[in-house]
C-alpha cells in the first residue's frame, strides 16, 4: 500500500472546514483541471454517513469511474471516505480536523494500492503517489480559498481583517493585498 499525509492550517473553526470538506460543490470545483465530475450524488446536498458518491473523471488520458462511500462522521473533527469499486485496488482518504492557535489543522491521511500486484506497487512508487498528493493538495489550496474567503466573524482573535488566503508557506499574508 502506499500512503501519504497532506498538512494544512486555514483560518477558520474545525466546524467551518469540516462543513466545507463534506459539500460536493466544493469538490467538484476543486476537481475542474482534472475534469472530475458527480454521475450519483446524495440527495439534499452535504454528504452524510453512508453517502455514497460516483465520479467519472479522466487521469492519464483514462477514463474511469470511482464510486465511495463517506463512513466515520464525526463533527467537527473528521470523516473518512472508500472506495467501492473503481480504479485502485483499495482506496482509503482520513480527513481529521484540530483546532490551531490560527483556525483548523486540516489532515488529509490517503491510503491506496493500484491493482496488478507487483506492477501497481512499482507504478505506486514512480509516480501515482505524487500524482495523487499533487491533486488532493490542489484540492486543499481551494477548500482554503474559500473558506478563508467567507465573512471574517468566525477567524480566531487578532487575525479578524488581516489574514488572507494561506500560502504554501503555512504562515498567514497580512496587510492589505494577497501577494
Amino acid at each position: 500500500m502506499a500512503a501519504f499525509v497532506l498538512e494544512r492550517v486555514i483560518a477558520a473553526p474545525p466546524s467551518a472546514v469540516f462543513a466545507a470538506s463534506l459539500d460536493p460543490g466544493l469538490h467538484v470545483r476543486s476537481m475542474v483541471r482534472y475534469g472530475e465530475t458527480m454521475v450519483e450524488a446524495p440527495a439534499g446536498g452535504a454528504f452524510t454517513e453512508g453517502s455514497t458518491v460516483t465520479w467519472r473523471a479522466q487521469h492519464f488520458g483514462i477514463p474511469f469511474r470511482l464510486r465511495s462511500v463517506v463512513f466515520d462522521i464525526d463533527p467537527p473533527h473528521g470523516f473518512s471516505d472508500r472506495q467501492l469499486s473503481g480504479p485502485f485496488g483499495d482506496f482509503l482518504h482520513e480527513h481529521v480536523f484540530e483546532e490551531h492557535p490560527r483556525g483548523t489543522l486540516m489532515r488529509d491521511t490517503i491510503t491506496f494500492r493500484s491493482p496488478f500486484g507487483p506492477i501497481g506497487r512499482i507504478v505506486d512508487r514512480l509516480f501515482l503517489r505524487e500524482y495523487m498528493r499533487r491533486l488532493i493538495s490542489e484540492r486543499n489550496d481551494l477548500l482554503a480559498s474559500e473558506i478563508e474567503a467567507t465573512p471574517p466573524e468566525w477567524r480566531p482573535l487578532g487575525t479578524r481583517g488581516a489574514v488572507h488566503p494561506m500560502p504554501r508557506s503555512g504562515r498567514p499574508r497580512t496587510g492589505a493585498a494577497s501577494a
